[in-house]
């Protein structure tokens, strides 16, 4: 049976800092805010953050998660951001049991919380708190063909109005985001940056694009113009994987963001 789907591959910024009123973060908020309008409110929400990776696909069984504040260096009241957001043991165990039938070992992880990667873009989108959500991490070995195969199973899911949210950054060098503006090096970063994007919109905007080459730039994206610069490791990008695995064609809107002084990106499908 098919079932309305949301897909969402969102950059999350730097830790709590979108929530503190952060300049940088400026633009990526008020992002976050006109998607949740084009969504609308979704039953429950099943999220893709950069920040879990096990050795096998885990997904949150809780009832009613804990958050992880897995950041440093923050004032006190980073650490004292709430998000009392249900679970949805049942989505939880539907995901695992498609997984499975697949041929994916999957577990259920019944005590692990919400990390930043999930509950500070979820604050920021459905500041209530009052839609479920559960999370899956991303397979160690960050494996672009494996992660894609996930987003198609994931595709099968029957569950109606279901909102998936792959969290990353679509740039993640942290060296060049501390860069001093006045030094060449930052031209150099910038000019990469802006390098990278143009292949990720393309790739994933490029509605002419047919759709076998679309996955294999996906698999190959090491092979991109300053791929490595712009992602020295792979867990910021690799969510976005999951969600075209899901979608399986250009995305219906691209989203455009300055963060931190460099060029990140957002794309959302209907399905």
């Amino acid at each position: 049976m098919s079932s309305k789907k949301h897909v969402f591959y969102l950059s999350h910024g730097g830790g709590p800092m979108p929530l503190m009123g952060d300049p940088e973060h400026t633009e990526m908020v008020s992002t976050l805010k006109k998607v949740a309008n084009e969504v609308g409110r979704p039953s429950a929400i099943l999220l893709i953050s950069a920040h879990w990776e096990t050795t096998v696909p885990c997904i949150t069984a809780s009832a009613l998660p804990e958050l992880i504040y897995d950041y440093s260096g923050f004032p006190k009241e980073a650490y004292d951001i709430e998000y009392r957001c249900p679970g949805e043991p049942t989505l939880a165990a539907a995901i695992k049991d498609a997984l499975i039938r697949a041929g994916i070992n999957a577990e259920l992880d019944t005590k692990r919380g919400l990390d930043h990667g999930a509950f500070v873009p979820l604050k920021i989108i459905y500041p209530e708190a009052n839609i479920p959500c559960v999370q899956l991490s991303l397979k160690k070995g960050l494996d672009a063909d494996f992660h894609l195969n996930i987003g198609h199973i994931l595709s099968t899911l029957d569950y109606d109005n279901l909102l998936i949210i792959g969290s990353g950054m679509s740039f993640h060098n942290m060296s060049a985001f501390f860069i001093p503006k006045q030094d060449e090096k930052a031209a150099i970063a910038n000019a990469k940056n802006r390098e990278f994007e143009r292949w990720l919109v393309s790739t994933i905007t490029d509605a002419s694009l047919d759709e076998s080459k679309r996955r294999q730039q996906l698999v190959d994206w090491q092979t991109a113009p300053s791929a490595r610069f712009c992602h020295p490791r792979s867990e910021h990008l690799i969510p976005l994987h999951v969600c075209y695995g899901v979608t399986e064609r250009s995305s219906n809107e691209y989203y455009p963001a300055q963060i931190i002084g460099k060029q990140t990106s957002m794309f959302y499908w209907r399905i």
